[in-house]
């Protein structure tokens, strides 16, 4: 089973298809809505997390962008800003991936958003504000 969490963007025009519906239909994907945004006739934005065969889950995304739709893994919208950034190190006690790391030689702290899962605790435990979601 192949689960991964991504961000879908929506246009005006497509917000009024049944996509998600289509996408566990047609892909045998099982899907768990975990934000969304979405209005008539306007943009939108949804976070899912989609579970399944790979090759279905490939098949899906590919669906997606063919109807037009912009589709990015979740990690891709987490973000460290780096002006913001004081680094207190109090994120990474709240990150269970392991994204954030301090670093001990630099008294940095770095973000990998490659072991990222969007879970997006280490933006309520940043008392700066220095991590943030990026979803429109």
């Amino acid at each position: 089973m192949y689960s991964k969490k991504i961000v879908i963007r929506y246009t005006p025009e497509i917000v009024q298809q049944p996509v998600i519906y289509l996408l566990a239909q047609k892909h045998n994907l099982v899907f768990n809505i975990l934000k969304a945004r979405i209005f008539p006739r306007r943009e939108g934005v949804i976070v899912l997390e989609l579970s399944g065969q790979k090759e279905d889950f490939d098949r899906g995304v590919r669906f997606l962008k063919e109807m037009g739709l912009q589709v990015e893994a979740l990690s891709k919208s987490v973000f460290q800003n780096n002006e913001k950034c004081v680094h207190c190190g109090a994120c990474t006690g709240f990150c269970p991936t392991g994204a954030l790391s301090f670093e001990k030689q630099t008294q940095k702290v770095l973000f990998d958003p490659e072991k990222c899962n969007g879970c997006e605790l280490c933006v309520s435990a940043c008392p700066v504000r220095a991590m943030e979601i990026n979803l429109l």
